[in-house]
């Protein structure tokens, strides 16, 4: 597993599924949503938690390595057209990527979502 930024850089993430079931509650709205920006998560985790839940949920130990903004910005000057790299160094600034999950759409309603444990222990059950 590689962190980005810092195991301190946190990370929203939610599933698919959760994001089409989210996506059909806030079409149906009451009332209705239009024209702001609607944010849902399944989960927000910081790199250094995400690695914890992996391991536990696993069982198993893997190498964890720290991948540094000003690396991941030196991989960006050397391969500026690579998707990835940009998506990387985007992750690894820590900011814009992550929010409070208390204050989604779905926290807000009550409407649960699959956290980082639940999705792993469904996919590796």
């Amino acid at each position: 597993m590689h962190g980005l930024g810092s195991w301190d850089t946190q990370v929203t993430v939610t599933t698919p599924e959760d994001v089409g079931r989210l996506t059909t509650e806030i079409l149906l709205a009451e009332p209705r949503i239009a024209n702001e920006v609607v944010y849902v998560a399944g989960d927000t985790i910081s790199y250094g938690r995400l690695a914890e839940v992996v391991e536990r949920v696993s069982g198993q130990p893997f190498e964890k390595t720290l991948w540094s903004l000003d690396k991941l910005r030196a991989d960006l000057d050397q391969a500026p057209d690579d998707v990835m790299a940009r998506y990387r160094a985007a992750f690894a600034r820590g900011d814009g990527m992550w929010w409070e999950k208390s204050s989604t759409f779905n926290a807000r309603h009550g409407i649960e979502t699959t956290d980082v444990a639940q999705y792993l222990a469904a996919r590796l059950g």
